[in-house]
C-alpha cells in the first residue's frame, strides 16, 4: 500500500507508521502506539537490569605461619562471600626467609579450598607471583539453575 495511504490509515486508528526496515524495497512499516511501545521496551530494559548482579573478588590474605583458629576464621569469611556469590581470591604472603619454603603456602592454599569445597570450585591452581600465593575459589552453581 502507498505511504499515504497507509498515513491515512494510521490517523483514522489514532495510531503511529513505525517504519520497521527502512531499507527494504519497498519499506515495511507497522501500525502501532509508538508511546506505549518504547514505555514498554524501557519498562523490559529496567526488569533485565534488575535482574543482573554484578560479582565482586573478595580476598583473603594469609601467612604460611597461620594457627589454626586464625585459619578457621579466614575460612568461615571466605565461605561467607562465596555463599553470597562472589568470587573469592586467597593469598599467602611470604617474607623473608619464608620463601625458601612455599611449599607450606601451597599446601595450606590447597588445604582451603579442599575445606571450601562444598560451597566452592577451585579455578586456579596455586600460583606463585613474586612474594604471594594465591587461589581462585568460585561459588559452585545452584542446583536450581540445573533444572
Amino acid at each position: 500500500m502507498s505511504s499515504q495511504e497507509a498515513l491515512r490509515l494510521a490517523e483514522e486508528r489514532s495510531l503511529d507508521l513505525v517504519k520497521i526496515s527502512p531499507n527494504a524495497v519497498p519499506p515495511v512499516c507497522k501500525l502501532m502506539d509508538y508511546g506505549k511501545y518504547r514505555f514498554e521496551q524501557t519498562k523490559r530494559e529496567k526488569e533485565a537490569r534488575k535482574n543482573q548482579r554484578v560479582v565482586e573478588i573478595k580476598e583473603v590474605r594469609m601467612s604460611p605461619s597461620i594457627d589454626v583458629n586464625d585459619f578457621n576464621v579466614k575460612l568461615r569469611n571466605a565461605q561467607k562471600f562465596l555463599s553470597e556469590g562472589n568470587r573469592c581470591k586467597v593469598t599467602v604472603r611470604f617474607r623473608g626467609r619464608e620463601m625458601a619454603h612455599t611449599n607450606i603456602g601451597q599446601d595450606l592454599l590447597l588445604k582451603f579450598a579442599e575445606e571450601c569445597g562444598e560451597v566452592a570450585v577451585m579455578d586456579k591452581s596455586p600460583k606463585l607471583e613474586g612474594r604471594h600465593m594465591s587461589i581462585f575459589l568460585s561459588p559452585k552453581p545452584a542446583k536450581d539453575a540445573k533444572k
